[in-house]
């Protein structure tokens, strides 16, 4: 519980220094003289080069556990923080971009896996995810406003710095502070309470058309932080940008700190969060009756259903064994979906709503979503099922 609570601590600030970042990067592209185009592809290459750090985390992270990735990423992403604060044309920032994006891909496998870590328990290990989700959301509820009030009063350059040395100031406190033999323990425990997993290394044990649901996620997400700022032609302030991120994730915090929800299935859990945001980015493109901080506020109570429902899905399904891979999978194909958002919602903005084409790619994973596992009954959680107190 202890190293849970470090790793709260240190989710929370890294959090907050990425989510600071959403309502500023577009404005400080525009001010390089970037076009709408180019600002589609800033947001998609750093999601892109999540891929190859993302292949890499996978393996590293079951075999050396997850201490050292989460030190790496946090340090060499506030390196690169400051280097930003000094760019001066937009394809500097690109390139910083790209190099920041493969640095943080070790990040979010790392966190999770050792999270999953840390018991065996599915209900247990769901709240741990809730926690993790929880600890996400908060971040997000106050770095929006938090990094367009910084802009206000430090520019971009140092908003920027400021960001980058909160970066590098968590990344040596997750050095003194994550105990060393953790990520081995942890391991040699799950290799003696799941020796079943060692007969087929190769593959995992459920079928990857299940990454569909990260992917079209990340998607839609990636297509709304373009939209956003770029509404009312782009006239929008960075303030109002900013709330407006905060209202979804006050939205998330909601559902999150519903911990009941956690006796449920995770299957369940997720059929109901995807359909929930595929009619918000309905509302989105066709309810213009319908005040947008509504709309988001539903958006984020369904996010908050969601994404600890997903992981705890990854994690039953799995059978709690080799959870680097797993999550380095889930992060292949977020990275995938938040490439692929971005440029979608540049390319098409001007034939179609972006926010309609993430409702269809959300109501065809929900069809495509694989029928409820019969053979993995031990790991289901009914209502009925106590929640145990950690």
């Amino acid at each position: 519980m202890k190293t849970a609570l470090w790793l709260y601590m240190f989710l929370f600030l890294a959090f907050f220094d990425l989510h600071a970042q959403y309502p500023v990067l577009t404005p400080f592209a525009i001010s390089l003289g970037a076009a709408p185009t180019f600002i589609g592809w800033m947001m998609g290459i750093y999601a892109l080069t999540h891929l190859p750090g993302n292949l890499l985390a996978g393996s590293l992270i079951d075999r050396h556990g997850s201490r050292r990735y989460i030190i790496f990423s946090l340090t060499a992403a506030g390196i690169i923080l400051l280097l930003q604060a000094h760019v001066q044309l937009p394809w500097q920032l690109l390139v910083l971009r790209s190099i920041s994006g493969f640095v943080l891909a070790f990040l979010s496998p790392a966190c999770l896996a050792l999270l999953a870590s840390l018991s065996r328990d599915p209900v247990t290990q769901g709240k741990y995810m809730s926690g993790h989700g929880v600890i996400h959301t908060l971040a997000s509820v106050l770095s929006p406003a938090a990094g367009a009030f910084i802009v206000a009063n430090a520019g971009f350059s140092g908003t920027f710095q400021s960001l980058g040395w909160l970066l590098i100031f968590t990344g040596l406190m997750a050095f003194l502070s994550l105990p060393k033999p953790m990520s081995a323990a942890a391991k040699h425990k799950g290799q003696q309470a799941e020796p079943i997993n060692n007969e087929k290394p190769a593959r995992l044990p459920f079928s990857l058309r299940l990454y569909l649901i990260p992917f079209a996620i990340a998607c839609s997400q990636g297509i709304l932080f373009f939209e956003i700022p770029l509404r009312e032609s782009g006239l929008a302030s960075i303030m109002s940008t900013g709330l407006l991120f905060s209202v979804i994730s006050l939205g998330a915090l909601v559902t999150l700190s519903m911990l009941f929800l956690n006796r449920y299935a995770p299957h369940i859990r997720v059929t109901i969060g995807v359909f929930g945001l595929a009619i918000c980015f309905y509302a989105l493109a066709a309810a213009d009756h319908v005040p947008i901080m509504i709309i988001l506020f539903t958006l984020g109570l369904a996010k908050g259903l969601l994404f600890p429902a997903l992981s705890s899905l990854f994690i039953q399904l799995s059978g709690g064994g080799r959870l680097g891979k797993v999550f380095s999978f889930q992060s292949i194909a977020m990275s995938l979906g938040s490439f692929v958002g971005p440029i979608a919602a540049g390319q098409l903005r001007t034939v179609v709503s972006p926010y309609f084409v993430a409702f269809l790619m959300l109501m065809t994973v929900l069809l495509l979503l694989p029928k409820r596992n019969r053979e993995a009954p031990l790991t289901a959680i009914s209502p009925e099922t106590p929640i145990s107190t950690v």
